[in-house]
């Protein structure tokens, strides 16, 4: 056999075996293609039963639910009707009773209208009678009771002149024992101690050696700290202290304060000093506000200005005839309060005008006036009722009393201060001639400060340099000896010490 037929025979062999696969592949393709088509109609059939099961049940679920909607409309219609049937009857009702009611309007007037009628007649009747009577006995109403008054009078003269002097009499005795036992109740709910001030204070000091670093080199550390506070620094033999001496107790406590503190620092010098006077001034504010608070709060008074409180903190520090100011208004107002209860008035304003009495002492000394005046300036300035303005201004009978509460802190004034032991005359005498002497020396031009130290007996001035000079410190200082005697009287002679100090400040970066 030769290559070419091999060849022919191989590719006959190759196209017979290939049409074979071809098909083999097409009649199996067949048979999966019959296969898939079976099993979408099996699908297609099984989605059909599944979808009318699914409709059916959801006719069933709608039927249920549409019969409860159905039966909760119908509730609800029935509830309408009910309410609607109610309203209905109430309406009824209502025009029923508006009827009565314009029956019974209608009736009412009907008898206004009859009382007006029988009131009319009445009063005719009455006028008749009058004129009637008036006509038989020649006299007018007013003719008849002068006349019967008259008649009475005279028959009965002395019976009233007796019963009208018993009466007298009887009223008097016992408003006077009234009045007795209320001021007793009050003097005996209050009376408690009064504590003196005194015109020094003790400062104790740990060792003897600090005595000298008070003194400083040659005294120029009391110069200082007495040019600062105003205070007189004894420094004598006494063991273990050291004397402050000043009438002003304000500035004799700012001076203690700062005595203290530089003591416990150690460190004494005029610049500290300065710096120790003006942290005690600070505290000793605090002081003052706190003892006001204290007394308002004890006192029962709120709503004060806070610039007013701090006023009234001045007066712990004051004095009045030995006795502390302070709590002598404090004692008024609870002896005012008992009086107002007693006698019902208003406890109150009758507190707050004896707390506020003497607040112009405060400030007495650097205002011109009496002390009622400038208080009742500063009461006015700070909005203050004008009721407790009107009760404490009288206490001094600067004023008249405008009302009953004026009365009462008059008598709880007299009351606190007229009880025995309260004051004493002579201390007040002492410092109001030591207030005296630093007010004419402030009086002048120029004059920064004043100081009376010495029980009074010095009196030193700080001018400012920048208006006062070398010469006429001098002519100033004869001016203020001057006039101390003419307008003062006092044993012994007075020192004026004016002091002329320029003090030249410059820094370095």
């Amino acid at each position: 056999m030769s290559t070419t037929t091999l060849l022919i025979v191989l590719a006959l062999t190759g196209l017979i075996s290939i049409g074979a696969g071809y098909a083999l592949r097409w009649l199996v393709a067949l048979g999966q293609k019959g296969s898939v088509e079976l099993q979408i109609k099996q699908r297609l059939l099984e989605a059909r039963e599944e979808a009318k099961r699914i409709i059916s049940e959801g006719e069933k679920e709608s039927g249920k639910l549409e019969a409860g909607l159905r039966d909760e409309l119908r509730l609800k219609e029935e509830a309408a009707l009910l309410k609607e049937k109610r309203i209905a009857e109430k309406e009824t009702y209502l025009d029923k009773r508006q009827l009565d009611i314009d029956k019974e309007a209608d009736r009412i007037k009907a008898q206004i209208e009859e009382v007006k009628r029988i009131k009319e007649r009445a009063d005719k009747l009455i006028l008749d009678r009058e004129k009637s009577l008036q006509d038989v006995a020649k006299l007018t109403e007013e003719e008849a009771r002068t006349e019967l008054f008259r008649e009475l009078e005279k028959n009965h003269e002395e019976d009233m002149m007796v019963r009208v002097q018993k009466l007298e009499i009887d009223g008097k005795e016992r408003l006077d024992t009234k009045a007795r036992e209320i001021l007793t109740t009050a003097i005996h709910r209050m009376g408690n101690s009064v504590h003196s001030d005194v015109l020094t204070s003790s400062v104790p000091i740990p060792s003897d050696d600090i005595k000298g670093k008070i003194i400083g080199r040659e005294g120029r550390n009391i110069r200082a700290f007495e040019r600062a506070t105003g205070v007189d620094l004894i420094v004598d033999d006494t063991p273990g202290a050291i004397t402050l001496s000043c009438f002003d107790p304000v500035r004799r406590n700012i001076a203690r304060v700062a005595l203290e503190n530089l003591i416990i620092d150690a460190r004494i010098q005029p610049a500290r000093i300065e710096d120790a006077v003006e942290k005690a001034k600070e505290e000793i504010g605090k002081v003052m506000k706190e003892k006001a608070e204290q007394a308002a709060y004890e006192c029962g008074i709120h709503g004060l200005d806070p610039r007013l409180m701090s006023i009234l903190g001045r007066l712990y520090f004051r004095t009045s005839y030995g006795q502390n100011v302070l709590q002598h208004s404090i004692e008024m107002a609870h002896i005012a309060g008992v009086l107002a209860t007693e006698l019902g008035l208003d406890v109150k304003v009758a507190k707050a005008g004896a707390l506020l009495h003497d607040i112009g002492k405060a400030v007495d000394h650097a205002v011109q006036g009496t002390h009622v005046e400038i208080g009742r300036r500063i009461l006015e300035k700070f909005g203050v009722d004008k009721r407790v303005i009107q009760a404490m201004q009288a206490h001094h009978e600067e004023y008249p009393y405008e009302t009953m509460e004026s009365l009462i802190v008059q008598v709880a004034d007299s009351i606190s201060g007229g009880r025995p032991g309260a004051r004493r005359d002579s201390v007040e005498n002492y410092i109001k001639r030591l207030q005296e002497l630093e007010a004419i020396a402030t009086s002048f031009a120029g004059v920064e400060k004043a100081y009376a130290i010495q029980a009074g007996r010095e009196v030193r001035i700080f001018v400012k340099p920048e208006e006062i000079s070398d010469l006429q410190a001098h002519d100033l200082a004869r001016n203020i000896a001057m006039r101390v005697e003419n307008e003062m009287h006092y044993p012994g002679e007075v020192k004026i010490n004016v002091i002329r100090e320029t003090r030249t400040i410059e820094f370095a970066h």
